[in-house]
């Protein structure tokens, strides 16, 4: 479950308002590559749309060295989360407003699936898009992809590279 939030806002882009029937698109975004083609995708239907984007970030609440008991720094790892936060905000921000698409940023915490799902229902999104795992292991016990699309709280669109 969605334990916090953080807004993080980046300013509008001059030129470009989303009017209040535009389509809500809300991306996930954790800075791998498949992610950023999952951003990359959604800000072009998003333009297309004449909609905006939230992208999402969602961190992890326990690291895997302390699930299984290995000694941990959790505010060295706190912090490392928000820097990783802080730039992807950064990047994301610069990538729309150099295509004029509407962008907020929110930070989460806790499982993905819960996160998106809980971000665009507050938001009435009109689309989920997130990028294609890439771990062997969630061709086993399922990717963030498929337990998005059993969901039917909104259209999903995973995007393969």
């Amino acid at each position: 479950m969605t334990e916090a939030r953080a807004p993080m806002r980046s300013p509008e882009p001059s030129g470009h308002a989303a009017s209040a029937t535009a389509p809500v698109i809300v991306v996930g975004l954790h800075g791998s590559p498949t992610s950023w083609d999952a951003f990359s995708w959604a800000v072009g239907e998003a333009v297309r749309a004449g909609g905006s984007l939230i992208a999402v970030y969602v961190m992890p609440m326990v690291e895997a060295g302390a699930a299984v008991g290995i000694y941990f720094d959790h505010a060295a790892a706190r912090q490392a989360r928000q820097e990783i936060a802080t730039e992807l905000a950064r990047e994301a921000a610069q990538r729309a407003r150099d295509l004029g698409v509407p962008l907020r940023f929110v930070t989460e915490t806790g499982d993905a699936a819960h996160a998106l799902t809980s971000v665009a229902r507050s938001a009435g999104a009109d689309l989920v898009v997130v990028g294609r795992s890439a771990k062997m292991v969630h061709h086993l016990v399922g990717s963030l992809g498929r337990r998005l699309v059993c969901r039917h709280d909104a259209p999903v669109v995973v995007v393969v590279p």
